[in-house]
């Protein structure tokens, strides 16, 4: 069964037809030809097609675009304005943390929404109960542990997320 729906995708209003079993990932790249996320490995694991949906972050492969109706998504291409960087695409250009680039896109979605979630002082698992969310390795490291590098590019992706953050 198809069903019409309405996204806001990097700023541009879209309203692609889907089969109701369609996910957000699979309807960004295939109907509206929206290449920035990837996917890896279908299955919520890996992090590559990393969204901002609403603004918080989702894994695009996992949610049924029908779900999404509605919704606005930013994907890696979308952060910043037409010949612009977003801070968090110039602290990873900066700080070399990236190698082959095919998580790139989730992997800055990610770090997007890892430094909203630290200026909203929302805890993760390693936070000091009582204490607000500090931007250093550690939080950042639980924060973006759902974001996979096959290529091993972690410690400069943990330093382009401080400078980003600061």
């Amino acid at each position: 069964m198809d069903a019409r729906i309405e996204l806001r995708v990097d700023g541009e209003r879209r309203s692609p037809t889907v089969d109701t079993r369609t996910t957000l990932l699979d309807a960004l790249r295939e109907r509206l030809g929206v290449t920035a996320p990837k996917k890896g490995c279908d299955h919520g694991q890996c992090g590559t097609c990393t969204v901002l949906l609403d603004g918080r972050r989702a894994l695009s492969c996992l949610a049924l675009a029908v779900a999404c109706d509605g919704s606005e998504v930013t994907t890696a291409a979308g952060l910043a304005p037409p010949g612009g960087l977003h801070p968090v695409q110039r602290a990873f250009l900066d700080r070399d943390a990236l190698q082959c680039g095919y998580c790139t896109p989730g992997q800055i979605c990610s770090a997007a929404g890892t430094l909203e979630e630290l200026k909203a002082g929302w805890p993760s698992a390693v936070t000091e109960p009582g204490t607000p969310p500090e931007l250093d390795d550690a939080e950042i490291r639980e924060r973006m542990s759902g974001n996979l590098c096959r290529c091993g590019a972690y410690p400069n992706i943990v330093a382009a997320v401080r400078e980003a953050g600061r």
